[in-house]
């Protein structure tokens, strides 16, 4: 469990803006420490849950520590395969959509970390998914892995420009997808 947050979790977790984190530790209202030699700021969680407690702000999202991965396909074995993984792993919270529209529906509300997303689906394809994430600001901090049985390289390289941090060839071993979630949220591997 994490003991000490960025302004950018920090903010994350609270539902607000790095600014108003930022404006809070710099007027002395949220306490903190500034990383030696660095303008980094960084807040202890005992101090944040204080601070999230002090202004009516839930816990709930500092309490379970948990990651938020969205997973979008419409192959429920493939799906379940995944949910499973990252349930038995433990440090992740799961939902799953089915097609675009749940998907796009999901993320503004859900806001998921990471979302898994599978490049053909039966109503939207992935890469409009990707586009629709990337122009809303704020989800800036939302991961994005596609994955697909095409293997075409120009399309993959369209993903990455319409905002896929990565791509995944289907078939996979779910334990690849696992390592490079982790990679990508910056969240150590586990080893079994």
């Amino acid at each position: 469990m994490k003991t000490v947050f960025t302004t950018g979790e920090a903010a994350k977790i609270c539902k607000v803006s790095q600014q108003t984190i930022i404006r809070c530790f710099d007027s002395g209202q949220l306490k903190g420490f500034r990383v030696p030699g660095s303008r980094f700021r960084r807040i202890p969680r005992d101090i944040l849950y204080k601070f999230m407690k002090d202004n009516g702000i839930p816990t709930d999202a500092l309490e379970s520590g948990k990651r938020k991965a969205l997973i979008v396909d419409d192959d429920e074995e493939l799906v379940e395969l995944i949910v499973d993984a990252l349930e038995a792993d433990g440090r992740f919270e799961t939902r799953v959509a089915n097609n675009g529209f749940d998907a796009g529906m999901m993320v503004k509300e859900y806001h998921p970390d990471i979302i898994v997303l599978d490049v053909m689906l039966p109503d939207i394809n992935g890469k409009e998914v990707c586009q629709r994430v990337r122009t809303d600001s704020t989800l800036d901090d939302v991961r994005i892995i596609c994955i697909s049985g095409m293997v075409e390289q120009d399309k993959i390289q369209d993903l990455k420009e319409s905002g896929a941090d990565q791509f995944l060839q289907k078939p996979f071993e779910v334990d690849q997808l696992i390592e490079r979630i982790c990679r990508l949220l910056d969240i150590e591997q586990l080893t079994a």
